[in-house]
C-alpha cells in the first residue's frame, strides 16, 4: 500500500500551516463527504472506497525525504514540519458501508479529528472515495442492463493509470460484475479472473481452424473461441463447431465464442442458429466491443441471444459520466471546547451546505422490506413518529411532509473509532451486500432512463438548524 501523504493539494498544507499558527490547537472538526448531482442522471450512487481510505488512515505518515520536500518550497514553519514528522491520524470516522446506495446530499463519510487532520486527508480521500464510487456506480447500470447475465470487465488497458485499473476492477466487482480481465486486481482482492485470447492469437497461425485448434489443445476445458478475426459467419462459426466437436468427441465440453465486432445482434442471432444446429446449445456466446449499459439494452430489446458481457472502457472510465463531483465541507468545528455547528452558503440553493453531526436513515413501513425514503438527522435525534420532515432537495414540489408508521435504518456506522467495526474487505461480500441493499430500493428508483426521484428528507431539528445558521450568516 502506497502512503498518500502527499497526495494532497498545496493549499491543504498552506491552511493547515496557518491553523497551526494562528488557531487553538485543540480545535476540532467535523466534515462530512457528500455529492450533489449522480452520473449519468441516475438515482444514486453505490459506494465504494472505503476499506483503502481505512487503510490510509491507519498509516499514514510523512518520511524524511516528504518533510524535506515541504521545507524546500519555502512556505512552512519549522513547528509545522516538526508536526507533521510527528503525525498520526488520531480522529473517527463513520461511514455507509461500501455497496450502500447514496442519494444526493447524504453524508457517505464524516470525519472527526482535529481541525488539521481534517484539512490534510482532504484530497486524497476525495480521489479515493469518488474513483471507486464511480466506477461501482457505472457497473452497476451496466449489470442491470445486461438482466442477469454476467458481466466481466475488461477495462484495464484503457484506464487512466495502474491505480484506475486496479481499484476500478475492484469496484466494478462491488456494484455487480463477475469477474475482471485485471490479473494484479484478481491478486490483490481476490477477485475471479476471467478471459478469452485476442486476435493476434489467430493472426499468429497460418489459418484460423489451426489456431482454434491449438488453443484448444491447450485448454481443453475452456475453449471460448474469438470468431470475428476475419469473417463471423464464413469462417469464425464453422471452424469454432469443428473444433468443437473435436472436443466433444475427446470428452471435453466446449465454453462458446466471443465476438468484438460488426452488427453483434445480428452476428450473434445466425451464431446461436447455427451453433445449435450443429449439437451445441450449451456454447455461450459473449460480447464485447465498446459496449455500455446503453449499448447493452439495445442488443437484448433486439433478442440477440448473448450469455455473456465482456465490457472495457465505457466501464473502467465511466465514459458516459467520467466524473463523480464528491465535495468535503466543514459541518461543525469546536470553539472554547464547545461543539458549534458550521454552513456554507450560495446563490444556488443545492449548494448549501447541512450543518452539526449528522447520521442518515434508511425508512420502512413495517413488514415491508422496501424502503420508500431517507432522512437526514442531527446525530443525537431520535426519530419518532409523526414526525414532520422537509424534503432535502430545493426543487422539490411538495417541501414538507409528516410521516407516522416508519422503521428507521441508520446507515452510518463506526470504520474508524474505539468501537469500530473491522471493515469488511472481502470484495465478493461487499458484492452480496450492494445486491441486497439494491433490493430494498423500489424498482422505478433503480430505472436507468428516467428513474423515479426517491425521496430524501431533513429531520425537523437538522432542517431549523440550516434555516436559523442562513438567517445569521444573511444578517
Amino acid at each position: 500500500m502506497n502512503n498518500h501523504a502527499l497526495l494532497t493539494d498545496l493549499y491543504e498544507f498552506s491552511m493547515a500551516n496557518g491553523y497551526l499558527a494562528t488557531l487553538p490547537d485543540d480545535r476540532w472538526a467535523v466534515f462530512d463527504v457528500f455529492f450533489r448531482t449522480v452520473p449519468d442522471d441516475g438515482s444514486f450512487v453505490i459506494a465504494a472506497g472505503l476499506a483503502q481510505v481505512v487503510d490510509q488512515l491507519k498509516d499514514l505518515h510523512f518520511t524524511a525525504a516528504d518533510l524535506a520536500y515541504l521545507q524546500s518550497l519555502g512556505l512552512y514553519q519549522p513547528d509545522f514540519l516538526d508536526y507533521l514528522a510527528h503525525f498520526h491520524f488520531t480522529g473517527t470516522v463513520s461511514a455507509m458501508p461500501e455497496g450502500t446506495p447514496v442519494f444526493a446530499r447524504e453524508p457517505l463519510l464524516t470525519v472527526c479529528a482535529p481541525l488539521i487532520q481534517c484539512q490534510l486527508i482532504e484530497t486524497w480521500l476525495l480521489n479515493i472515495l469518488n474513483h471507486q464510487s464511480l466506477i461501482a456506480t457505472k457497473a452497476r447500470r451496466i449489470v442491470a442492463a445486461a438482466a442477469g447475465r454476467p458481466v466481466m470487465e475488461f477495462g484495464a488497458r484503457r484506464a487512466q493509470g495502474p491505480d484506475a485499473a486496479t481499484y476500478g476492477a475492484r469496484a466494478a466487482v462491488i456494484g455487480g460484475c463477475a469477474s475482471t480481465s485485471n490479473v494484479l486486481a484478481g491478486q490483490l482482492f481476490q477477485l475471479p479472473v476471467a478471459g478469452t485470447m485476442a486476435h493476434a492469437w489467430v493472426q499468429s497461425f497460418n489459418d484460423e481452424l489451426t489456431a482454434f485448434r491449438s488453443w484448444a489443445k491447450v485448454y481443453p476445458d475452456s475453449a471460448s473461441l474469438l470468431v470475428d478475426t476475419y469473417d463471423v459467419l464464413k469462417s469464425g462459426i464453422p471452424n469454432a463447431i469443428t473444433v468443437f466437436k473435436e472436443l466433444q468427441a475427446a470428452g471435453h465440453q466446449p465454453v462458446g465464442i466471443r465476438i468484438d465486432s460488426g452488427d453483434i445482434a445480428q452476428l450473434a442471432t445466425a451464431a446461436r442458429q447455427l451453433l445449435d444446429q450443429a449439437g451445441f446449445p450449451n456454447a455461450k456466446i459473449t460480447a464485447s466491443n465498446s459496449l455500455d449499459e446503453g449499448v447493452i439494452s439495445s442488443l437484448l430489446e433486439q433478442g440477440a441471444p448473448l450469455d455473456n458481457f465482456g465490457v472495457g472502457d465505457k466501464l473502467i472510465t465511466s465514459g458516459s459520466a467520467p466524473v463523480l463531483s464528491g465535495v468535503y465541507k466543514m459541518a461543525a468545528l469546536t470553539e472554547n471546547g464547545r461543539w458549534q455547528p458550521k454552513i456554507k452558503l450560495s446563490n444556488s440553493r443545492s449548494k448549501i451546505t447541512l450543518p452539526g453531526k449528522k447520521q442518515t436513515y434508511r425508512l420502512f413501513h413495517p413488514h415491508s422490506k422496501t424502503a420508500f425514503a431517507d432522512v437526514i438527522t442531527l446525530a443525537d435525534e431520535e426519530l419518532t413518529a409523526p414526525l414532520t420532515v422537509t424534503n432535502v432537495d430545493p426543487l422539490s414540489t411538495f417541501s414538507q411532509l409528516t410521516l407516522t408508521d416508519f422503521v428507521a435504518q441508520p446507515l452510518q456506522v463506526p470504520v474508524v473509532s474505539k468501537d469500530a467495526q473491522p471493515v469488511e474487505t472481502d470484495v465478493l461480500a461487499i458484492q452480496e451486500r450492494t445486491q441486497k441493499q439494491l433490493a430494498q430500493l423500489p424498482a422505478a428508483t433503480k430505472r436507468l432512463v428516467n428513474p423515479d426521484a426517491y425521496p430524501v428528507y431533513l429531520s425537523p431539528k437538522l432542517a431549523a438548524l440550516q434555516q436559523e445558521l442562513m438567517k445569521e450568516h444573511q444578517q
